[in-house]
């Protein structure tokens, strides 16, 4: 006989949504655990190829995190692969808002996170 998994009802985190000038919707969840807080918090570990690289690696890792749902031109990406991948091919006017935003948004939720 199979074990079956207990199902608990999670309630969702809180999120918040943030607009871009062309009407692409990014939104964020509000809450994190602590460990991983301190986990983005961490300073680069191994080789870090330079400073840029460091920063690249620390925003996608705050973005997939954060990240819950980001809709472009009317196509939402919820999966937090295709989130992610988005994001790495991301134009650099895209790259900016989306850091712009996630520096608001630690600002407003996160003050002990530092957003590159």
């Amino acid at each position: 006989m199979a074990k079956r998994k207990k199902q608990r009802n999670r309630q969702k985190a809180p999120t918040f949504d943030y607009v871009d000038p062309d009407g692409n919707m990014l939104t964020l969840r509000q809450s994190l655990s602590t460990a991983t807080i301190a986990k983005i918090g961490e300073p680069p570990t191994g080789d870090a190829a330079s400073l840029e690289d460091a920063w690249r690696r620390r925003s996608e890792a705050l973005f997939e995190r954060l990240a819950v749902r980001w809709e472009i031109a009317g196509a939402p990406i919820e999966r937090q692969r295709e989130l992610l991948e988005r994001f790495r091919v991301a134009s650099p006017a895209e790259r900016a808002w989306v850091r712009e935003a996630l520096r608001e948004h630690c600002a407003e939720n996160f003050p002990d996170v530092q957003a590159p």
